[in-house]
């Protein structure tokens, strides 16, 4: 079925079109997945970490709240159809962690608990004096694996697409 016309009957708007799932690691564009992806949750299975999903239409979707991605490669390897295909060098995807103004250090409440989870190093504390230190993330190390989100216990953390 068309997405579009699957999300008018289920009652939601259309802009919600313009920002896809976020799909497992390594997936196809957005067009290419859905015309190859069968739906047969072997990558839902696959997931060691847990974090793939049913989602809408019954493709696979990411989930973030419970842990990060360790990028083994389990779903893309049990992925027949080819909907997700894992080549050497290819990032597992583009997204990037973005912190919010619900962050508590940005609140004047110390918490580094992103930082801590962040097996790159991509977020860093940066002192400041008579305060508390304010998170700063390097995109550069950044890898879009989503441990920081579960932790963040304001859910200051989301994973974007650093392009428009």
């Amino acid at each position: 079925m068309d997405p579009q016309r699957r999300l008018f009957l289920r009652g939601r708007p259309s802009a919600h079109l313009s920002t896809p799932a976020p799909r497992p690691p390594w997936a196809a564009t957005e067009s290419t997945f859905v015309e190859r992806c069968t739906r047969c949750e072997a990558c839902l299975t696959a997931c060691p970490e847990g974090i793939l999903v049913r989602g809408d239409g019954g493709f696979p979707e990411v989930r973030f709240t419970l842990a990060g991605c360790t990028t083994c490669g389990a779903c893309a390897s049990a992925c027949e159809p080819g909907a997700l295909l894992r080549r050497p060098g290819q990032a597992a995807w583009l997204w990037r962690a973005n912190i919010g103004p619900a962050c508590l250090a940005f609140n004047k409440v110390e918490c580094r608990v992103c930082g801590e989870m962040c097996e790159t190093n991509a977020i860093h504390f940066k002192p400041s004096l008579g305060s508390v230190a304010n998170p700063t993330l390097d995109l550069s190390l950044c890898t879009g694996c989503g441990a920081c989100v579960a932790p963040c216990p304001t859910q200051a953390i989301a994973m974007k697409d650093p392009e428009p």
